[in-house]
């Protein structure tokens, strides 16, 4: 089955609900403004959760996504075969506090002027707006879209949530809106709080609710995402997505299966993990989503972005991975210094172990690739160089990662002795700066690191 073409300009409209009379909800997720942005399958996953919610629930919803291609006559630079790519840019002046960095600041997406001629067009106007956000220092994006909104629907209430809203809720304050919520939706609170808005009671919670994306906006798409669980299991130290969503909590694999299915039959083949511990209580959902996508028949390529836990990665599930069309296996290596890691995630035999399962499982090297933490406060250069070393012994790829001061973490407090930025400002937090390498970003040092990561 073909995917249906994209609409034509503007091609922005109302999604039918179970009630007719329901409020119009218009889901936005705004600009990127930073140094540099790629595309690995990238979908605003916690904005579909509440979209998904809030049309069970009974509201009509529609979304404006300024980091999707959207309409079919729009320029967009050509993504590779299983969709991941670049996005379009419009180069700005640097902020104040990152004036001094050498690299060029750009907002990416679709034109400014284009969305908001886009949304003037819709009918009904919204009767509330929801608006996502993803890192903290991104926020300059949701200014630039919520400065938009207001010039077009004054009176309608705007409400922000997502990542930013929820670690940086006082700064998130300041902004031109009329209600902040923190941690997810499904809260009973921000439920009731996100309806009495809207001049509602809160109706009852869908039985799904958080566990279940809308991702039927997106009419022509090369892939789609999947979310099994929310929430993670490990507290590490660099790491605050406990504050995000508390608790762990997983999928049906039957729920997942369907959504596979429902997205296979509009012509996607690329599907990208989103779960942050895909591979905890495997037996309880990996392993019986693996067997259904094997039964199926379906031919599909698997992604995981996020990284897989290496210390789960058993010859089973390797070889169910296998079978299932795992393509891009992304791993947590995080640091070869396994006596003195932020985390307590994996151990020098378990990583070992767990290479091997995925060579004997079929894996090409070429697949793989690892995670290596760069810049972290106080970290010096021959753990680094340890790291890579380790990976590389292996013939499988590093990619370092460069560590974002996260409010909220434990690390967070240690890292304002690190770095000559004032961290209270989000705009601080980007890890393209290299926020606490002494020095901060410079090319020649990003030169070095690239050519030691490449074995130059």
């Amino acid at each position: 089955m073909m995917t249906p073409k994209r609409p034509k300009w503007p091609g922005i409209t109302w999604r039918p609900c179970v009630r007719e009379s329901g409020p119009a909800i218009l889901g936005i997720n705004p600009w990127v403004y930073d140094f540099a942005a790629y595309n690995l399958w990238a979908r605003p996953a916690g904005l579909l959760v509440c979209l998904d919610m809030l049309s069970k629930a009974g509201a009509r919803t529609a979304l404006m996504d300024c980091m999707d291609r959207t309409w079919q006559d729009q320029p967009w630079p050509a993504a590779g075969y299983t969709g991941a790519g670049r996005y379009p840019r419009t180069v700005l002046p640097r902020p104040g506090i990152l004036a001094d960095v050498p690299r060029q600041y750009s907002r990416y997406g679709l034109p400014g002027d284009r969305v908001e001629k886009a949304l003037a067009r819709l009918d009904p106007p919204p009767d509330l707006i929801l608006i996502t956000s993803i890192m903290t220092y991104w926020y300059p994006g949701i200014v630039a879209a919520v400065r938009m909104l207001r010039r077009l629907w004054p009176g309608v209430p705007v409400c922000l949530g997502g990542v930013y809203a929820t670690l940086c809720r006082e700064h998130a304050l300041r902004l031109d809106v009329d209600l902040v919520i923190s941690g997810p939706l499904e809260d009973e609170d921000n439920w009731a709080k996100v309806w009495n808005l809207l001049g509602s009671s809160p109706p009852e919670l869908p039985r799904d609710a958080g566990m279940s994306l809308d991702t039927s906006f997106y009419t022509q798409s090369g892939y789609s995402v999947i979310m099994g669980s929310r929430g993670c299991p490990f507290r590490c130290s660099y790491c605050s997505g406990y504050r995000l969503y508390p608790g762990f909590r997983q999928a049906e694999a039957g729920l997942l299966f369907e959504h596979i299915r429902r997205e296979y039959m509009r012509g996607i083949r690329d599907f990208a993990f989103y779960d942050d511990a895909l591979l905890v209580n495997a037996r309880n959902l990996l392993i019986p989503l693996l067997d259904k996508i094997i039964s199926s028949g379906m031919e599909i390529r698997l992604h995981t972005p996020n990284a897989l836990h290496v210390r789960y990665l058993d010859l089973e599930v390797c070889r169910l991975f296998y079978r299932a069309g795992l393509h891009t296996i992304r791993l947590g290596f995080e640091t070869g210094a396994f006596g003195s890691r932020p985390d307590r995630k994996l151990a020098s035999d378990e990583w070992s172990q767990g290479m091997h399962n995925l060579l004997q499982a079929g894996f090409e090297k070429e697949q793989m690739a690892a995670y290596v933490l760069f810049g972290l406060p106080g970290q010096d250069d021959a753990e680094v160089l340890q790291s890579i070393r380790e990976v590389r012994r292996w013939g499988i790829r590093p990619e370092l990662t460069q560590y974002s001061p996260i409010p909220g973490s434990e690390m967070f407090e240690e890292a304002k002795n690190y770095t000559w930025l004032d961290l209270d400002d989000p705009l601080a937090h980007n890890n393209s700066i290299w926020p606490c390498v002494p020095g901060g970003f410079t090319w020649e040092k990003r030169n070095y690191w690239s050519r030691v990561a490449a074995g130059a």
